[in-house]
């Protein structure tokens, strides 16, 4: 009650003057004081009475106020209708700010549900090569250079992982500058060697003389995604790397491997989408192309596939540049 009248004394140092100006006013026109005393009371009777039902509209806007608190969801259903302008834009204020605070908490909890389903698949997909690597050790004569390769696939997941919870929140991470393509493309190639070795995969690969305007550390990951996918479906054969000649600022990474369906090229950028290939080679995550596309569009490159089954792949990496302000 005190915390309310301190906010209405306004009301009542004007209710008192009003009683002054009109005991003033019946007195300088010689009224007897006992009808004025009568005026003075009853005015203030009705200044108490409208504070009374003041407070009490209070009193029932606050409990509303304090249930939407504690309850912690706004809902105009619990408040009583605005009586002024400024009250309802107010209530139109809450009504926006509660908006955004419900698609934030969608937007979290998909991220969540999201995360789980990708962590789940990548423990089954990491399994493999450490349990591999276990059965390398245990052999009386132990092969150095399978257990690497099985290493390395481990940290290859692991960069995955980083790469995809990176993405989610990449803007700040961006830093443009020109970038040495070839210098780019020798640090992938040098990291995969050994693979290369492994496999016996041969690879063409001549100087790009290119520069670009990007990200060296983002588009060093879809480089490395994407020779790590021609490596992972190519048994034999080679893998190429080239400027095209048709297309201007265009990286071309061919390999002779198994090739991806017809119908499958169209979602092969689609988060967790593994096609055919995926479900025969099941040691997919179909995160790596989700990723490769998502980061090529924040550094505004373009990136698509070419592929005939049975024949192999291509990617094409469009790595001009339009415009600035993305990010």
């Amino acid at each position: 009650m005190i915390k309310y009248l301190k906010t209405r004394w306004k009301t009542g140092v004007l209710a008192l003057l009003m009683v002054a100006v009109t005991a003033g006013i019946l007195f300088l026109y010689d009224i007897p004081l006992e009808p004025v005393g009568y005026v003075a009371v009853f005015e203030m009777l009705l200044t108490g009475l409208g504070l009374m039902w003041d407070y009490h509209k209070y009193r029932k806007k606050q409990e509303s106020l304090l249930y939407i608190r504690d309850c912690g969801n706004f809902s105009e259903e619990y408040l009583e209708a605005p009586e002024n302008e400024n009250e309802a834009i107010y209530r139109e204020i809450c009504r926006s700010l509660d908006e955004k605070r419900i698609e934030a908490e969608n937007q979290r909890s998909a991220f969540g549900t999201e995360l789980t389903d990708f962590y789940t698949l990548w423990v089954h997909q990491i399994k493999t090569p450490i349990a591999a690597a276990r059965l390398l050790l245990q052999e009386e004569k132990p092969r150095p250079q399978e257990i690497q390769n099985e290493l390395f696939k481990v940290e290859q997941y692991v960069e995955m992982v980083l790469g995809y919870l990176r993405t989610e929140d990449m803007a700040s991470d961006i830093r443009f500058e020109e970038v040495d393509m070839d210098s780019l493309i020798r640090e992938q190639i040098h990291k995969f060697a050994r693979i290369f070795i492994g496999k016996k995969l041969s690879l063409e690969y001549q100087e790009v003389s290119e520069t670009v305007l990007t990200d060296e550390k983002w588009l060093g990951f879809v480089l490395g995604q994407i020779l790590s996918n021609a490596l992972k479906y190519t048994k034999k054969g080679k893998i190429s790397i080239y400027m095209s000649k048709s297309r201007t600022h265009t990286l071309v990474i061919e390999d002779t491997g198994i090739g991806i369906r017809a119908e499958d090229l169209p979602r092969v950028f689609e988060k967790g989408f593994t096609g055919y290939n995926g479900r025969e080679e099941n040691r997919s995550t179909g995160i790596g192309l989700y990723l490769c596309g998502k980061i090529m569009k924040r550094l505004d490159h373009g990136i698509r596939i070419e592929s005939e089954l049975g024949k192999g792949t291509k990617v094409f990496l469009e790595l001009g540049r339009k415009k600035m302000d993305l990010y």
